[in-house]
């Protein structure tokens, strides 16, 4: 590498040291006093185990805060005085392969003057995953200094195994999750078996196993997420419950994550209950994944399973000699806002939206997933297209994990710079050089600093961006060596042009890190970013580009649309071959849902929303219009009709989501942190349009009817911000008709052909060109 960016990278370390230290080091404002504790038994590390923590306190004045620091492995639920306050609290470990996460919960409102009972139900999965890594031991660690008030978990707190949870008959669920099916045995249940209210009730005292910040779980990093959303208990109704012989299929409001509730009239002893849903049955994915057992004891109960499950239906079995009088689930999930909006007057589109963005929530717990179901791992070129649609339809709660995401992958980037995914996970992760490259690039860290204006993000992610680009090699011609990797992936499907593919990905990588340069002020960096830019471009068009499209040397396979795509993104493609490239996309048809975003990104780009919007219809009819699901699949059919296994809720299908309000609403950030925004909408074929941008800056609102040769808009801008205006080619822009906050102007400024739009509330007409 070029010496001006080494010594780049060198002045970087003092900015990732202090950044990474507010990542991974243990909190300085606080020294930590509690001890980790656990259970004096060898069974306690097992899979799937359960322990009750209690510790009575007595408190003289409730304080007006009390911050607790608890750190667990792997999940906990806290009562105090009998009163649920976290329920699935912790965030799977770790944001590194060694460290661990903590929460910081505010317990003031639930505590009393006098005697209090502080109570912890311990979740110790005990075995890794594809979305967890295991430190191999259960433990708690709690951690309250107040004003007047200090609570620490040590050997003065009682502990209980809670023998009642058990693991689930086979099929286990498969090893990508570390989540266990749960058997919850209602015959075991005694005073000691739930979380506990008195310290008598517990068997024995808690051991001390470590100091905080030992190993095994070692530095403590505050959970950068919120809490989960709690939607609540809620009653599936009779109308919603259909019985075959001993099943009762309760359909629920759409696909969800939810923990399932259920309460008895009466059951004798001894009867098994299994809870699941329609994923568990008929669209798994072609793996077994999680589900619930319930053994009953006599007479009236209700029980949650705590681990949640996910699908359109719950499934409840059971022998008909069991009366329910209660059947219902919780849902829980990212704690955000539906704020983004989306509606036009095509239907296709509104229903697009609705199950992209449906597709997303669901997809979103600990971190981002590629399913909810048969993975749960944040596979890093799906969280790619996550992130942009969660700036799109979320409010910006939904930003901390786009950060935490970027955070994990580059916390696990190993000594010699590669990068994998998934993670955290120590039983799989394998670089998949594609994927790597979209997060590192254009769509992936510059694209969450242009919908945040996060800059200690991309100070810290520059140099170890910098550091995996290294590992590739560049060829005399100027372009780039394909790195294999771990999984010489490309995407799902055939025709693949691999050496195309990661040539413009890199390209797109490039074009980040030049854009973070000039954004940090690294001028000697930029010019080699530039002048490697350059190479690369001119090498590709002059290698790659024969008889109208793009291709390799070595590729024997049909023209590949997905390389097409990356072509017309990345800016390498110029416009004059612009025709030759819709060519490629009228015939060739390869891309899986995942890249097929790029496909409709690239033909607005070209100018011909019309077409774009064709082919994206064409794509995805059968998932959108399939009215049984209120989700995306994962390839283009469900089960041997898909990729990978077939999953009926997959976050690489709803990219389309994200081009409908950048493209064809034409609403994307210009300047970081939406300084100043674009609007340029693409409306052909469309009569009128409706969208909500939930920017960091305020809501931005824009509604479009497009009558005969006359478009009309309204938009609203936010008071801290700016919209730089455009419209297509065919439109007059040097007639518009202007309005602000119902003021008629005359005139405006002017910016090449924009128009700056101050905050406020605007009007303008626009009419066709004769």
């Amino acid at each position: 590498m070029m010496k001006s960016i080494r010594l780049r990278l060198i002045q970087n370390l003092s900015v990732v040291f202090l950044f990474f230290i507010g990542f991974t080091h243990p909190a300085f404002a606080q020294e930590w006093k509690a001890k980790w504790i656990s259970m004096d038994l060898p069974e306690t590390d097992k899979i799937n185990v359960w322990i009750g923590f209690v510790k009575e306190v007595n408190v003289k004045n409730v304080p007006k805060s009390a911050l607790a620091k608890i750190a667990v492995d792997s999940k906990y639920w806290l009562y105090i005085n009998g009163k649920l306050v976290v329920f699935e609290g912790g965030v799977k470990r770790g944001p590194n392969i060694n460290d661990t996460y903590y929460d910081e919960v505010n317990i003031a409102p639930y505590l009393k003057t006098g005697k209090n009972i502080i109570a912890v139900d311990l979740w110790y999965f005990g075995k890794q995953g594809f979305s967890h890594h295991d430190s191999g031991k259960a433990g708690l660690l709690f951690d309250l200094q107040s004003n007047g008030l200090t609570i620490l978990s040590d050997e003065t707190w009682n502990v209980n195994r809670i023998l009642s949870y058990k693991m689930a008959d086979k099929p286990h669920a498969n090893f990508r999750l570390p989540e266990s099916s749960l058997l919850f045995d209602a015959r075991e249940v005694d005073k000691r078996s739930m979380h506990i209210n008195d310290e008598s009730q517990a068997s024995q005292h808690a051991i001390v196993v470590a100091k905080a910040g030992d190993a095994p779980w070692n530095k403590l990093v505050k959970r950068s997420i919120p809490q989960w959303k709690d939607f609540g208990i809620k009653k599936i109704h009779k109308k919603d419950i259909i019985r075959d012989g001993d099943t009762l299929k309760c359909k629920l409001p759409y696909n969800m994550q939810f923990t399932p509730v259920i309460a008895l009239k009466k059951a004798p002893a001894g009867q098994k209950i299994t809870l699941a849903t329609d994923n568990f049955y008929h669209y798994d994915g072609d793996d077994d994944i999680i589900r619930a057992e319930y053994i009953t004891k006599e007479g009236k109960q209700q029980y949650e399973s705590p681990g949640w499950m996910n699908g359109h239906y719950m499934y409840v079995v059971a022998s008909n000699d069991i009366e329910f009088d209660f059947i219902g689930y919780r849902e829980t999930g990212y704690n955000t806002e539906f704020a983004g909006e989306f509606h036009c007057s095509d239907e296709f589109f509104n229903k697009l939206w609705q199950k992209a963005r449906r597709t997303l929530y669901v997809t979103m717990r600990d971190n981002y997933m590629d399913c909810p179901d048969r993975e749960r791992s944040l596979w890093t070129g799906d969280a790619v297209l996550e992130s942009e649609e969660s700036f799109y339809a979320l409010s910006p709660s939904s930003h901390a994990l786009s950060k935490k995401w970027l955070l994990e992958m580059f916390g696990w980037q190993r000594e010699d710079g590669s990068l994998h995914s998934p993670i955290p996970s120590v039983i799989w992760g394998r670089e998949l050089p594609g994927q790597i490259l979209a997060t590192i690039g254009h769509y992936g860290v510059w694209n969450y600093y242009l919908h945040t204006g996060d800059k200690e993000m991309i100070e810290f992610a520059y140099p170890k961006s910098q550091k995996y680009l290294d590992l590739w090699e560049f060829q005399d011609n100027g372009l780039v060596k394909v790195r294999k990797g771990e999984w010489n992936w490309g995407d799902w499907g055939e025709n693949r042009d691999i050496t195309l593919l990661y040539n413009l990905w890199y390209y797109l990588a490039l074009k980040s890190q030049h854009a973070i340069a000039i954004e940090l002020g690294y001028s000697k960096d930029q010019e080699i970013l530039a002048s490697k830019m350059a190479k690369l471009k001119a090498a590709f068009n002059q290698v790659f580009w024969k008889d109208g499209q793009y291709r390799s040397t070595e590729y024997e396979g049909l023209t590949d649309d997905r390389a097409h795509a990356l072509a017309v993104v990345s800016g390498i493609a110029e416009p004059e071959k612009y025709a030759e490239i819709e060519k490629v996309f009228e015939t060739q048809h390869h891309a899986s849902p995942y890249m097929e975003k790029y496909v409709f990104e690239a033909m607005y780009i070209m100018g011909i929303p019309a077409k774009a919007n064709q082919r994206h219809k064409q794509r995805f009819e059968k998932m959108v219009n399939n009215n049984c699901f209120s989700t995306l699949f994962e390839g283009w059919g469900i089960g041997k009709e898909g990729f990978g296994g077939g999953t009926v809720n997959h976050a690489w299908s709803g990219g389309g989501l994200s081009i409908l309000h950048g493209y064809m609403a034409g609403i994307r950030p210009y300047k970081p942190g939406y300084d100043e925004f674009i609007v340029s909408p693409n409306v052909e074929g469309i009569k009128n349009l409706h969208t909500l941008v939930p920017s960091i800056k305020g809501n931005i609102i824009l509604d479009i009817r497009n009558t005969n040769n006359l478009l009309s808009l309204k938009l609203h801008v936010p008071n801290s911000t700016k919209a730089r205006f455009s419209l297509p080619k065919e439109y007059d822009m040097d007639n518009l008709v202007i309005k602000r906050n119902g003021k008629s102007l005359k005139d405006f400024v002017k910016e090449g052909k924009e128009i700056l739009l101050e905050g406020g509330k605007w009007s303008i007409q626009a009419k066709k060109k004769n």
